[in-house]
């Protein structure tokens, strides 16, 4: 079985009190790392973000709001479209304030890819070998 799941999306982002545009989201699971997606936004062939989520942050996310930190979902309807909005919050600007920026991918779209991942590691079953986290860790301190 492919340890890995790929999905491209296309998500509008809204950032700063801007209408929203469209950009591709790529979304990347691997068994390697069984609880983290990896979400690239990107337009024109340019990386805007890179985010590393909680795939059941992520799947809780399109069942009803989650998330307090930098990174918040919650499931959005308008009508028969049902969205999931992304809230990721940044680097302090000068007044204070966080740069942020919210996405919203089309929710079925999203639901499926976590039932892919789900395929490949079920809730549950993720292994995570701890002593090379510690090595990583060890070599990059």
């Amino acid at each position: 079985m492919n340890p890995f799941v790929r999905k491209t999306l296309v998500v509008q982002i809204q950032a700063g009190g801007t209408d929203r545009f469209s950009v591709l989201a790529h979304l990347t699971y691997d068994a390697e790392d069984p609880f983290a997606v990896t979400a690239v936004f990107a337009h024109d062939g340019h990386v805007l973000a890179r985010w590393r989520l909680d795939r059941q942050m992520l799947a809780d996310g399109l069942r009803g709001p989650v998330g307090v930190g930098d990174v918040r979902f919650r499931p959005v309807a308008t009508g028969m479209w049902q969205e999931l909005r992304m809230e990721f919050l940044g680097d302090v600007r000068p007044d204070g304030g966080r740069h942020r920026a919210v996405a919203f991918a089309w929710a079925p779209a999203v639901a499926a890819f976590v039932r892919e991942t789900r395929e490949v590691v079920p809730p549950g079953q993720e292994e995570v070998r701890v002593d090379d986290v510690l090595a990583e860790i060890l070599a990059t301190g």
